[in-house]
């Protein structure tokens, strides 16, 4: 994504879908894609279940939006979390949306940001239902993000000839990835096979906008595709010093 870190971003989160401990890591990964104009988290925080919350936004500079549940069993700050979107749309001060929460009832919200025109990132948990998954540029498991839950592995506890442990996998490795990968690099192979492994990511993205391969313990897509062995890659010498440029191709039987 070009100038992705120029991105102007309004921040939105669901205080009801999403753990309060995970907060750090998520501004970290949005980091990643623009700079946050706007930080907002939409909750009733009269309510005990968000009260972890309130110890974390003074720190993060994050604006707590107050929503009262009107009616049993429906979680109002939806409803207040889509309006201060498109109030922020048409205020032409972002490029793109960043929506946390794990809830399908922002799915129409993100398709409409899109046609928009605006860059729409999607974070929350993997139970996330897939049409909000494929509404979004580009989605991210927060379980991958989950500083507290990894386990630091110092060379002194890990036992000879094992590895530091990986990160945390969201999926396997399988056949389904395989024909994915495969199809998608046939896509768009020059004459002798070969795909641009930059060109190879964004077309994964635009397939499947939750694919990382992070989700597979991989921090990269490249170590991911070597640890596949289906695959032959061919790292190309520039002009540029370290600088070079890597291309796959599926193996030849």
């Amino acid at each position: 994504m070009e100038n992705a870190k120029d991105l102007r971003l309004a921040v939105l989160i669901d205080a009801d879908n999403i753990p309060y401990r995970l907060i750090s890591g998520i501004l970290e990964e949005i980091a990643k894609y623009g700079v946050p104009t706007f930080k907002r988290i939409y909750g009733d925080w009269t309510k005990p279940h968000v009260s972890n919350w309130k110890g974390v936004l003074l720190d993060h500079a994050i604006t707590p939006v107050q929503q009262y549940s009107y009616t049993t069993g429906k979680n109002s700050s939806d409803s207040a979390m889509i309006i201060d979107a498109m109030d922020i749309l048409y205020t032409g001060r972002v490029d793109g949306f960043c929506l946390v929460s794990s809830d399908s009832d922002f799915t129409r919200l993100a398709t409409r940001l899109r046609e928009a025109g605006m860059k729409v990132f999607g974070m929350g948990e993997q139970k996330t239902p897939g049409a909000f998954r494929a509404a979004c540029d580009k989605f991210i498991y927060i379980e991958i993000l989950s500083k507290e839950e990894e386990e630091d592995v110092s060379p002194k506890e890990t036992k000879k000839g094992e590895s530091p442990k990986k990160e945390k996998v969201i999926r396997k490795a399988d056949n389904s990835l395989i024909n994915l990968l495969t199809s998608s690099v046939n896509d768009i192979a020059d004459e002798n096979g070969w795909a641009f492994l930059g060109e190879l990511g964004n077309l994964l993205l635009k397939k499947r906008p939750d694919f990382d391969a992070r989700n597979y313990g991989y921090e990269k897509l490249l170590p991911l595709i070597r640890s596949l062995r289906n695959f032959e890659i061919d790292e190309r010498e520039t002009t540029r010093k370290n600088i070079k440029l890597v291309y796959i191709r599926v193996k030849r039987k």
